[in-house]
């Protein structure tokens, strides 16, 4: 084929956008359909089945979204703006190839076959599933020479990553590496913004056939398929599913959702009308919070990495599927209505008309903000019966406050540069005239309450004492006895018997943070940390130490012990519940080599966001440390595990949800 232009390579980017978005709404489809438990009608052999085959479903959901992100940076790379919108299911004949056939269908062995199809390798002869099959052959491609961006034919999803390839080269051949990929990298999403294998930033010719290079090896018609490939992952379903039929004629792994369902009456027969109210609600907020989560994955790409906003709005949209994963499951167990009786509801992925980012800044900002606190709202209306639907509406409430929170938090930018005619002025409390301080009779200053946080009164500074992040680790008491007076009834902080100093060290060593302070004697602050940290501490909590955004909050300390153990009554917080609940997890586990590269930067601000029932999110540079100080592992990304029982510890692995963890912050 001739040199394409830049306009015709992103309209292929764009085709590979749609394709990966819709396989990955197909696949979620069917996940949600799936029964779970012997109290859906199966056997425990058979629960246990089923439970397998939903993890591989929505790990190789993941794992699109992750080929998404990867075609994006591609494409932001180029100078163009990602692509985030799809048409509606199912799709109609020309959008695709006709060899693809999309749309939504509940889990079957048809449904089954059709996925191992579509996954299939270049070489495979695998067959299309029942009822997927084109109707008849057409042709959209042309060998005659265009400028107008045309469609090109391909059998498998293999052969046309291995044509996006082979135009990338020859685009980069004609216009060299620094003029093909003129866009600004700093759009773009990485790891820190997108824990997922494959999302890395796209600056060249390499970085963006290494980008392709992963989607094909992973399954899309990799043509050596790898054991982890989604072609190998789907044959192993098919074959369980086989045995266990074969076993059990009755066994219905899936409830009979619809296929094509939809919110209005439909104008063609292939799609399923949700007539039943309950129904109805469950599934138009499920698609209220997936075009939510497109809204703000567009946005991240239109804002750089050197804002908050980057972070939060990628941080927002994943946390928002686990409360549409729910809704979906909980549609795909209720009755379609009665034109339908034959089948249940499920969740329809309505796609928005148009789904490009919004102009970045204040008005995006409360954009986002109204429309959690709607969905939020519309969500309480649901009968709030089932399990599913009372965890997302915990959910929904609980990012509605975090994404006011923290889009309320980003710090814009002054409109005109500060000069040195200008200086900042850091407004200082005065010294404190000798005899000025309020003293209790054993000596010590009275303290005041502020918010919860005592506030000690010396000359030199103020002391700040926040009981309720205190886990007693006694190195106040044993290294600064003559200020922080054990075992006394009343005020017992003596600041002014200490070197202001060596005093403002102690507090430096307090790991909880619940010993801070304030200078009044124009000496620095206390510094933000050089390298962010998290310390395990033995059967214990988390010690961190960074530039600390935590539940979407401006940084208000650089120190914290942050729960491990599940336990505590002051969540986030530790509470030495641990000591009470005999909490075993080691703080010495081993090096992850795969995690232990050298970070480029290791400061910088860390946003970690306590999940509903969930691990803590974490996003920013960060070094995992042994309690002895070992590296552990080197992150940009990451969920850690505070339910306590992760087998995986720190990283969470999904135990919390078989447990029952629960917790709000």
């Amino acid at each position: 084929m001739p040199t394409p232009n830049r306009e015709t390579l992103i309209h292929s980017l764009y085709e590979a956008a749609e394709l990966e978005h819709n396989l990955m709404c197909t696949y979620l489809y069917a996940a949600f359909s799936l029964r779970q438990g012997t109290a859906e009608g199966l056997s425990a052999t058979e629960a246990d089945a089923t439970v397998r085959w939903r993890k591989a479903i929505i790990d190789i959901a993941i794992e699109e979204m992750a080929h998404l992100a990867a075609i994006w940076n591609i494409t932001s790379a180029l100078g163009g703006t990602p692509r985030f919108g799809r048409f509606n299911f199912p799709l109609d004949v020309g959008l695709l190839p006709a060899s693809i056939t999309v749309k939504l269908a509940p889990f079957t062995e048809a449904v089954v076959q059709h996925f191992v199809h579509l996954e299939r390798p270049m070489a495979s002869d695998e067959p299309e599933g029942p009822g997927f099959a084109a109707e008849a052959a057409f042709h959209r491609g042309t060998d005659r020479v265009r400028i107008t961006p045309m469609p090109i034919d391909y059998e498998t999803v293999g052969v046309f990553y291995a044509e996006l390839q082979k135009m990338l080269r020859s685009f980069v051949e004609a216009h060299g590496e620094a003029a093909a990929f003129c866009g600004d990298a700093a759009l773009q999403l990485g790891p820190t913004e997108l824990a997922l294998d494959g999302v890395k930033p796209v600056v060249c010719l390499e970085t963006a056939l290494a980008a392709l290079a992963s989607i094909i090896e992973q399954g899309e018609g990799a043509p050596g398929h790898s054991d982890r490939s989604h072609y190998v992952r789907f044959v192993a379903i098919r074959a369980e599913l086989a045995e266990l039929r074969a076993a059990n004629a009755a066994f219905h792994p899936a409830f009979p959702s619809a296929t094509n369902p939809v919110l209005r009456p439909p104008q063609r027969t292939s799609r399923v009308w949700i007539e039943d109210e309950e129904a109805a609600k469950t599934v138009d907020i499920a698609n209220t919070g997936y075009a939510l989560m497109l809204r703000l994955l567009a946005y991240s790409y239109a804002v750089p990495n050197t804002t908050p906003e980057k972070g939060i709005a990628v941080g927002l949209g994943i946390d928002l599927m686990r409360a549409v994963t729910l809704l979906g499951e909980r549609a795909a167990r209720l009755p379609a209505g009665p034109s339908n009786p034959e089948c249940n509801a499920g969740m329809s992925f309505t796609a928005l008309r148009d789904a490009a980012p919004l102009p970045a800044g204040l008005a995006a900002r409360r954009f986002f903000t109204e429309r959690f606190e709607e969905l939020a709202t519309a969500a309480t209306a649901l009968e709030q019966t089932d399990p599913r639907v009372i965890q997302a509406v915990r959910l929904l409430a609980a990012l509605a406050l975090r994404a006011r929170k923290s889009f309320a938090g980003v710090v814009t930018l002054p409109l005109a540069p500060i000069t040195p005619d200008a200086p900042i002025k850091i407004a200082r409390p005065a010294l404190a005239p000798p005899g000025s301080i309020e003293k209790a009779p054993n000596g010590a200053p009275i303290p005041h309450p502020v918010d919860g946080v005592d506030e000690i009164e010396a000359e030199h500074m103020t002391l700040l004492y926040d009981g309720k992040k205190c886990i007693h680790s006694r190195k106040c008491v044993t290294q600064a006895p003559e200020v922080f007076l054990a075992n006394v009834k009343g005020p017992w902080i003596v600041p002014d018997a200490m070197d202001t100093e060596l005093l403002a060290g102690i507090a430096h060593a307090c790991c909880s943070g619940a010993i801070a302070y304030r200078r009044k004697d124009g000496r620095p602050e206390e510094p933000v940390p050089p390298v962010n940290t998290v310390e395990l501490r033995e059967g214990g909590p988390y010690a961190v130490r960074a530039e600390i955004h935590l539940d979407g909050e401006p940084p208000k300390f650089f120190r914290a012990t942050l729960c491990r153990c599940g336990a505590s009554k002051n969540k986030p917080f530790c509470d030495s519940s641990h000591h009470a609940v005999s909490f075993a997890a080691t703080g010495e586990p081993a090096t992850i080599q795969d995690k232990s590269a050298m970070l480029a930067v290791r400061n910088g601000p860390l946003a970690i966001d306590p999940q509903t029932d969930g691990p803590y999110a974490v996003r920013g540079n960060l070094e995992i440390m042994s309690g002895t100080g070992r590296m552990v592992a080197r992150v940009q990304s990451a969920k850690l595990c505070r339910c306590g029982g992760s087998n995986t510890k720190p990283f969470c692995d999904g135990t919390h949800a078989k447990i029952g963890f629960r917790s709000d912050r």
